[in-house]
């Protein structure tokens, strides 16, 4: 009877499965083609933002290669918050270069609200432009594109929400290749709801919306006191069928620093998992039945075949074999799809191996990160 049952998890957790990989990830994989753009002479003016928490070094770098987007009407707006690094002086120093920078200082934040969502507030309600394009003082644009296309479907298609991709640096090492899979996960994941009209999140590294929507919002209203969602859950709260635009084109994607330990890494991690309990119940399943599947598929199907090579039932054993290599092909066709139309690459360091590291690290970090009480920003 046990065994029995086992079979009967192990191909419904098949069936989600397969749904998930070939009708929901596998329209953006395999069939999405990227929006071919009307030229058009509107160049709405844009405001890219920037909150920056001790980012000195960051700053001197990513604020150059901004002034060199080709694109006509834009400043940056730099919020300082709480830095005690040097960053004043720094953006002092670049606001005499670049006549486009303008920046915001917060000394403290009140009690009842979080660092993050404080500081944006304060920078986009004085921010000159209503197209904001927002990003990370770590992050930095592929392409002298970026602006143009990012903001694309905010100026031009009246679209509250345009989300676009943040991938991080490719380094050497275990970690990063694992860093590198996980982001393009991510990205499968909301970039292929949006397209179905169902947004669940986006990332603050690459996104756009406008100042007046955010107002009318009223800002971060029923967020402040959550440390994390300053970019998904704002999405998560606001985002319907008809307001939400995926950019997908290598030429709009940021790179961002990638943690170099683990601990910083899943320090990372925590905080976006605790951010996830805020969801909506509706979006909470979203990605909650892709991930009990895999668990359950993982689980019964090598519960099976240990049972199996004990019983030395070789046709059982080929049957499960069968069905786990042939699942393994199609998810790495998926990711090396998904990410040559996000990053121009088909790269996918992908084995089994990192397909079962999954259940671990989503069940095991997710679970830390939802129960947490606290995380912090910086």
């Amino acid at each position: 009877m046990f065994i029995q049952i086992l079979w009967i998890v192990f191909f419904v957790s098949l069936a989600i499965q397969l749904f998930y990989l070939l009708i929901l990830f596998g329209r953006f994989a395999f069939f999405y083609k990227k929006k071919t753009e009307t030229p058009s002479s509107e160049k709405e003016p844009v405001t890219v933002v920037i909150a920056a928490h001790n980012e000195r070094s960051n700053l001197k770098k990513i604020i150059p290669l901004l002034f060199q987007q080709d694109y006509p009407n834009f400043d940056v707006m730099v919020i300082n918050d709480r830095s005690f690094d040097g960053t004043k002086k720094v953006l002092e120093q670049l606001m005499a270069i670049y006549p486009k920078l303008r920046t915001v200082t917060v000394n403290y934040t009140p009690g009842h609200v979080t660092p993050k969502k404080y500081a944006l507030t304060l920078g986009i309600k004085v921010a000159k432009n209503d197209v904001l394009l927002l990003t990370d003082a770590d992050c930095t644009p592929k392409t002298d594109k970026w602006i143009e296309l990012m903001t694309a479907p905010v100026r031009l298609d009246g679209k509250d929400f345009a989300l676009g991709f943040s991938q991080y640096e490719s380094q050497t090492g275990f970690l990063n290749k694992w860093i590198q899979l996980e982001t393009i996960w991510t990205a499968i994941q909301y970039v292929s709801f949006a397209l179905w009209k169902s947004p669940f999140m986006g990332v603050g590294r690459n996104l756009c919306y406008r100042r007046s929507f955010f107002m009318a919002k009223k800002a971060f209203k029923g967020l402040w006191d959550i440390e994390c969602g300053d970019d998904d859950l704002f999405v998560n709260l606001h985002a319907n069928s008809n307001n939400v635009a995926v950019v997908v084109d290598p030429n709009s994607i940021t790179y961002s620093i990638p943690k170099n330990t683990w601990e910083e890494y899943f320090t990372q991690k925590k905080r976006h998992f605790h951010a996830g309990k805020y969801y909506s119940t509706g979006n909470k399943q979203k990605v909650g039945w892709y991930a009990f599947s895999h668990f359950l598929f993982w689980v019964s199907g090598l519960v099976l075949l240990i049972f199996s090579v004990i019983d030395q039932n070789w046709e059982q054993i080929l049957v499960i074999m069968g069905i786990m290599v042939v699942r393994s092909i199609l998810i790495t066709s998926v990711f090396r799809s998904a990410r040559k139309k996000l990053e121009g690459n088909i790269q996918v360091f992908w084995s089994l191996i990192f397909d079962v590291m999954y259940t671990g690290y989503f069940w095991i970090l997710g679970s830390m990160g939802y129960l947490s009480k606290k995380v912090k920003w910086k």
